[in-house]
């Protein structure tokens, strides 16, 4: 194979995409990278079809180094937007280069202060309904805000209303998928 193939060099769990349905890939499974962004890795096995998503706790698998966790410094005061938004900028849809802020994806950000910390909702969508990636890049993100400082708890809601369009690329988006 060409050199960017991969051989596993252990048993991992994997996320078909666009199904969500979680499968282990055994130690030896050759892989070719399609999309490395925001610590997961996008991959297509020669041997069969499909595509594949490997989380950043697997990227050793692949001989890559796990990516550090994007962690906002700490802080006197409490968490803001603006690193909450930084934070989700972070994760992408497995099959787009575009961070799922940039595609439109996330419909809202509400941020309540706590004695214990901030509790952090965010309301998103995806761009086509019956895509089973929703769960895992939902919980994607809401890992990275977790590992914000000052974060007690965050829950990010997949929602449905309204219907994405295009129209809500943002025009970094629209650049890096040559919309213009």
């Amino acid at each position: 194979m060409s050199e960017s193939s991969i051989t596993l060099s252990r048993e991992i769990t994997a996320t078909r995409i666009p199904q969500g349905e979680a499968i282990t890939l055994p130690q030896g499974t050759l892989v070719l990278i399609t999309q490395a962004l925001g610590g997961s890795y996008t991959v297509v096995i020669p041997s069969e079809a499909g595509l594949y998503r490997i989380d950043a706790e697997f990227a050793d698998a692949l001989g890559k180094e796990k990516p550090e966790v994007s962690s906002a410094p700490a802080n006197s005061g409490p968490i803001s937007e603006e690193q909450v938004w930084g934070v989700l900028k972070t994760c992408y849809d497995p099959e787009i280069p575009v961070n799922i802020v940039d595609l439109g994806l996330v419909y809202s950000l509400n941020i309540e202060p706590t004695d214990a910390g901030a509790k952090i909702a965010v309301a998103m969508t995806l761009t086509a309904p019956g895509c089973g990636m929703g769960p895992a890049i939902a919980r994607e993100a809401q890992q990275k805000i977790l590992a914000l400082s000052g974060v007690a708890d965050a829950d990010v809601q997949v929602v449905w209303e309204p219907a994405w369009s295009p129209d809500r690329i943002s025009e970094e988006g629209k650049k890096k998928l040559g919309m213009f």
